[in-house]
């Protein structure tokens, strides 16, 4: 045996992916409170240190774990900037708490020879004392071991819980017979947009809201900066490379394209004789060119908001692959290349790749390559299409050779599938996720998914990004609530996540569908869009209200701190976040009714927020501004969807009462 046997048994440490296979995720600045049974043969004191540090850091952070019941200990660490970190326990048998143990027992039990017991003592304080060299702990550690050996029975046991010395037998402990958990346990530390940022999408060929012809990167700016007045801080695109020509698609997914129609952007690559185009790494012309790409990603720069690009792995027929590479793909029988289908949906303007082709890893490196040049032109965010139809070790792979050039690079993952496969994902890399928020519309079935995302195993790494729509998502309830049911999504995705977005319409409260489907009738996918930005009848001031308490509170930066509360009333959700310091506490009511009026009494979690009883606090609606005093857990509220769907109230504690009246914190 080469490694030396375990002095100390350390086990079920959590959090932990699958036994340290797959890193944690947190933001910068948060905690991580991690737990594990630690226990030893006899009856030995023992100590147990946590241990953490960025990886590649030869020094170790560490701070003692706390006992609890059934040799269960707890203990806490801060990870204070992005990349890589890592985390372990160490715990060995402690010596000189142990005899601190035994002499106490004796002394306590009236042994007045114990001689043997105290010159052990001070054995261990001078061994300590060594450990610490001609410090200034040595030279007391020391002295403490010369009093030791001086001392009668009383006055060893008063030395022995010295606190000085406690603390320094603590710091300078004798841990040659430690025990160190391997494997080390991952940690993967976001930036701060990665863990808080609202999402605007558009169509940049539709910036403008013309009908009959397409915007360019040039054009994007009062889209851009509309999109900030309301509280946007990135802004998604689309795929903006060259659109094929062979099999376009026409309005409304139509398999005649007309004249002048744009085609759909996911069908990438366009290399015909005589076009100007090409493939992932190229920008569509109508567009722009890649100089305007990279004027654009400034300005977006300047005003202090990020761009995210798609990264659809499609191929057109006409994408320079399909000519240099054909092995890339997926044939039929006679030889010719297949295309994409999802039955009963075709996409004759789009080709698959095989991902496990004789010739897998060029193909791998290409699309690597693919994604570290957009991050070379600015591009710190990836929205990808589709991921659960790509092998997840591709995933695994690319997304660390990313970060290891680009560790900042955030990627989201469009994958409504099946949840084995979405959290997967997460787990092998992917920042963000897409949700069944777009169908989870009852307070029982929100109640059940945000207790799910934010309470149980998947918020150590699996964040979700509330998107409210996308372009292939009208969800029926947006269809059937009208303008009532954009507001109530609004507020649930805004304040329940930290991470949301919408696509553009929204806050123009599109919902005409195609019949019987959850899609857009006229959809930009296929057509260039026509828009009033300032319809009457948009949402947009509830929109920028909803960013601006999000920015201005930090309980709704934070993932895990959302608890539900009971509401009186089947139309009314209800939930807190809390700092953990209690300086900001925060209780939302939102209703899920976009007909009619709800009324509830609301209980309010006083013992949560530091509240007594029968102390009166005050409340402010962050929303409208009106304040009430409240008193007790139970208060009413009402709620119209019309004009009023959600309270936002921020609770303030009494602190003084002057003149007969309450002053509020």
């Amino acid at each position: 045996m080469n490694k030396s046997p375990e002095t100390t048994v350390i086990r079920r440490i959590s959090p932990s992916l699958d036994n340290a296979r797959f890193a944690v995720k947190r933001a910068v600045g948060e905690t991580i409170t991690v737990r594990a049974d630690v226990f030893k043969d006899g009856h030995d004191e023992i100590a147990v240190m946590l241990k953490w540090r960025q990886v590649g850091s030869k020094i170790w952070r560490e701070t003692p774990m706390t006992p609890h019941l059934n040799d269960n200990w707890s203990g806490t660490l801060s990870v204070t900037s992005p990349g890589a970190w890592e985390y372990t326990i160490e715990a060995w048998g402690d010596v000189f708490f142990s005899w601190q143990h035994e002499l106490e027992k004796k002394f306590t039990a009236g042994l007045s020879d114990l001689q043997s017991e105290i010159l052990e003592g001070a054995a261990f304080i001078g061994s300590a004392a060594t450990r610490a060299g001609k410090s200034p702990d040595g030279e007391a550690l020391k002295k403490m071991a010369a009093t030791m050996r001086g001392a009668d029975a009383a006055q060893a046991h008063e030395l022995a819980h010295d606190p000085t010395l406690c603390a320094l037998m603590q710091i300078h402990a004798d841990r040659s017979l430690s025990t160190i958990s391997e494997p080390f346990h991952p940690i993967w530390v976001d930036r701060d947009r990665a863990t808080f940022a609202a999402w605007y999408e558009f169509f940049p060929r539709s910036a403008e809201g013309k009908t009959d012809s397409g915007s360019t990167f040039r054009d994007c700016l009062g889209r851009i900066d509309d999109a900030k007045t309301m509280g946007f801080d990135v802004i998604y695109f689309p795929p903006i490379h060259p659109i094929g020509a062979t099999n376009r698609k026409g309005r409304n997914n139509s398999l005649r394209c007309e004249p002048g129609e744009p085609g759909v952007p996911y069908a990438i690559g366009n290399n015909r004789q005589g076009v100007n185009g090409g493939g992932h790494k190229d920008v569509a012309p109508e567009l722009g060119t890649l100089e305007d790409f990279d004027w654009l990603v400034g300005e977006i720069k300047k005003r202090d908001m990020e761009i995210a690009l798609d990264f659809a792995i499609n191929c057109s027929p006409d994408h320079p692959y399909v000519k240099a590479h054909p092995e890339w793909f997926f044939k039929r029988p006679d030889g010719s290349i297949k295309y994409a289908e999802n039955p009963p949906k075709k996409y004759e303007d789009v080709y698959p790749l095989n991902f496990h082709n004789p010739n897998w890893k060029e193909l791998w490196d290409e699309l690597r390559d693919f994604v570290l040049f957009w991050c070379g032109h600015g591009v710190g965010i990836f929205r990808v299409d589709n991921p659960h139809t790509k092998p997840v070790a591709f995933w695994e792979w690319l997304i660390a050779e990313v970060k290891l050039q680009y560790p900042g690079t955030v990627f989201l993952s469009e994958a409504f599938t099946k949840p084995n496969m979405m959290q997967e994902l997460a787990k092998v890399g992917y920042t963000q996720s897409y949700t069944y928020f777009t169908w989870r519309n009852t307070k029982h079935e929100l109640t059940e998914y945000l207790t799910e995302l934010t309470q149980g195993p998947m918020k150590e790494y699996f964040r979700a990004n509330f998107f409210a729509n996308t372009p292939d998502i009208l969800p029926e309830y947006l269809q059937q609530g009208g303008r009532p049911a954009f507001l109530i999504r609004a507020a649930l995705a805004a304040l329940t996540m930290p991470v949301y977005g919408i696509y553009s319409g929204f806050e123009l409260c599109e919902n005409a569908p195609v019949p019987s489907k959850e899609e857009y009738i006229d959809s930009e996918k296929y057509q260039f869009k026509g828009r009033d930005w300032n319809a009457p009848g948009n949402i947009k001031d509830y929109v920028t209200r909803l960013n601006k308490i999000r920015r201005e509170n930090r309980a709704l930066r934070e993932y895990a701190n959302l608890r539900t509360h009971t509401a009186e009333n089947d139309q009314i959700l209800c939930f807190s976040k809390t700092t953990a310091s209690l300086d900001e506490a925060l209780l939302v009511a939102v209703t899920v009714d976009p007909r009619n009026t709800q009324t509830a009494f609301v209980h309010v979690p006083l013992a949560e927020f530091g509240l007594t009883a029968d102390e009166v606090y005050h409340v402010e609606d962050l929303i409208t501004g009106e304040r009430y005093e409240w008193k007790g857990s139970r208060n009413f509220i009402s709620l119209d969807p019309h004009s009023r769907p959600a309270h936002v109230f921020r609770i303030r504690r009494s602190v003084a009462r002057v003149g007969g009246e309450d002053i509020f914190a």
